[in-house]
């Protein structure tokens, strides 16, 4: 399959909910992780991300949810250089980003519902304006028999399943996931993939990185490929 470099020729950093110009990142003085990414998202855009293992696919996704700076470039989110974002808003910033990491970080004391809810609680809303929609998404992942469970109860799938939910619950701007269908079947897989489509369809700018090769085929959606701390751009394949 041929291989181009990524194109950052459209958008312009007003237009694109992510930019990347120049953007290099390494921990302490370990070689460049990220290599001179130059790169724009539309919003709406729907992209995976491959790549071998240490390609440096979760350091990406950590430049744009702001849980890591790069070592040299420019990155700008929702049209902001987000090095002149001040720390009071960078939180304000997050909150329009739904994140689904590899590592769940799940609220043990706090039920499958109330860790799905935790979100809208923060953004001010009240329970009786959510409780129809969080136990809907719920349904839809799976967990209806299991929205009272605490997580320490739940099986690394339904926790998978449970970590989903709550990063679209109150449907971000962005969604970037870790290998959100790890942990899952291949069926389930299908029906998060779904989930994804279906936010993405209303809006919201979705990036996943995967290392499941048929998810990616069957999506028919761009693909961003990490080769050597760098990105090149795979052509989209149907979705059979």
């Amino acid at each position: 399959m041929s291989r181009k470099p990524l194109s950052s020729g459209a958008p312009d950093a007003e237009s694109a909910v992510v930019r990347f110009d120049d953007v290099s990142m390494r921990y302490g003085r370990a070689p460049e992780t990220l290599k001179d990414l130059n790169f724009a998202l539309p919003h709406g855009s729907f992209h995976f991300v491959t790549g071998p293992s240490g390609a440096g696919k979760s350091s990406l996704l950590k430049l744009m949810y702001l849980a890591a700076r790069p070592s040299r470039g420019l990155i700008h989110l929702f049209g902001q250089d987000v090095a002149s974002v001040s720390p009071e808003n960078r939180p304000f910033m997050r909150r329009r980003i739904g994140v689904v990491f590899q590592e769940f970080r799940l609220l043990d004391h706090l039920s499958a519902f109330d860790n799905v809810a935790l979100p809208l609680r923060i953004a001010g809303r009240k329970p009786d304006s959510y409780r129809h929609d969080v136990a809907e998404l719920l349904s839809w992942v799976g967990l209806k028999d299991r929205m009272h469970a605490m997580p320490p109860t739940l099986a690394g799938g339904e926790k998978q399943r449970l970590a989903i939910a709550r990063a679209v619950v109150n449907r971000p701007d962005i969604l970037l996931a870790d290998e959100p269908t790890g942990n899952v079947d291949h069926e389930m897989g299908l029906r998060i993939l779904r989930l994804f489509v279906e936010l993405n369809r209303m809006g919201t700018t979705v990036m996943i990185a995967t290392h499941d090769q048929d998810l990616v085929a069957r999506s028919g959606m761009p693909v961003l490929h990490l080769e050597r701390g760098r990105l090149v751009e795979l052509p989209a394949r149907k979705w059979t």
